[in-house]
């Protein structure tokens, strides 16, 4: 299991087995502790969450975390990361139905882009793991769980590098281009 999922396991109270989503636990994400403290691997001094860029050095794909497990993500020459292109991938095969293309929303449910800049990785987790409900003007709006869904689980930090980069306006709309790591 790479190395950000084991860190997100911990950090989000999932016990990691075997198969990734047998055993998802049901803590509080908003209390994560270290969320708010500044970080290296950041563009800038500001804290982790809220609106912040969170573009990374680059860095191979294990390393596109910060101290606290926060996945970020790498954009050099317009083009991104392996991570970000995966989420770009995932996001589009499980959430543009309902959020619409690029993150941008729908009729029915939120644009994301505007969602991570104020949400953070510990409050997205928490609402694709668990779902959420809100009631509005025009009735309620629930947002599924996905916290037994391989597919989306297994790529999370992927889906929220590719949904940050847009939120942070790094990444336009459409398919990215990928660089090649120095590998």
């Amino acid at each position: 299991m790479p190395k950000y999922l084991i860190g997100l396991c911990a950090a989000v109270g999932f016990t990691a087995t075997v198969a990734l989503g047998s055993a998802f636990g049901q803590q509080d994400a908003a209390q994560k502790p270290g969320q708010n403290q500044p970080t290296q691997n950041q563009t800038t001094q500001a804290p982790s969450s809220g609106s912040a860029p969170q573009e990374a050095k680059i860095a191979e794909p294990e390393e596109l975390v910060n101290d606290e497990g926060v996945p970020l993500y790498a954009v050099r020459d317009g083009k991104v990361d392996q991570g970000t292109y995966n989420g770009y991938r995932r996001y589009a095969s499980s959430c543009h139905v309902c959020h619409g293309p690029d993150g941008l929303g729908s009729s029915f449910a939120p644009a994301l882009t505007d969602s991570l800049k104020r949400m953070d990785y510990w409050q997205f987790t928490d609402v694709v793991t668990n779902g959420r409900t809100n009631m509005g003007a025009t009735g309620d709006r629930v947002m599924p769980t996905f916290g037994t869904d391989p597919n989306v689980m297994s790529n999370l930090a992927d889906i929220y590098r590719y949904l940050k980069a847009r939120s942070d306006e790094k990444v336009g709309r459409g398919r990215p281009e990928r660089f090649k790591s120095a590998s």
